[in-house]
């Protein structure tokens, strides 16, 4: 049984290529989606393919909206969604990603540090497994797939 999972959340650290390599360790039968991880092409997608803007707010707006196509789409496919809450950032979008995972009724998994317990208790709370490191989602996937501890 195949899985597609969707990689949401924080964009500076390594915790997708972790995951991804762990898969493929594991030869887990699954294949992974993400956003778009380059920060200045994800920002300025909107202006660059629409036109400038003077206000940055609507600069901002163009950009969100062709994003949204590609993460609700890629939501909307995926069989699981991790999303990945980072130490430094607050990650707007990544709440936005998880919620709109649980009213789909996707099966989530949420990945943070323990500090973020607290602030992410709703959010964990609509999870189905909530992990600290990319580890436990390879693992968590492992089980899902084969059924073993």
């Amino acid at each position: 049984m195949p899985l597609s999972i969707y990689l949401s959340g924080e964009i500076h650290t390594d915790w997708r290529d972790r995951i991804e390599a762990g898969a493929r360790e594991a030869g887990l039968d699954v294949t992974f989606s993400a956003p778009v991880t380059d920060h200045a092409a994800s920002d300025d997608v909107g202006v660059a393919i629409l036109g400038a803007e003077a206000d940055k707010v609507w600069h901002d707006r163009k950009g969100a909206g062709i994003n949204a196509i590609r993460t609700r789409n890629a939501i909307a496919h995926a069989d699981v969604v991790v999303v990945r809450f980072g130490e430094k950032y607050k990650q707007w979008n990544a709440a936005f990603d998880a919620g709109y995972a649980a009213a789909l009724g996707k099966p989530l998994i949420i990945l943070h540090p323990p500090e973020h317990a607290h602030a992410l208790k709703e959010v964990n709370a609509a999870a189905n497994a909530v992990a600290e490191t990319p580890e436990q989602v390879v693992r968590i996937l492992a089980y899902v797939l084969d059924g073993k501890l």
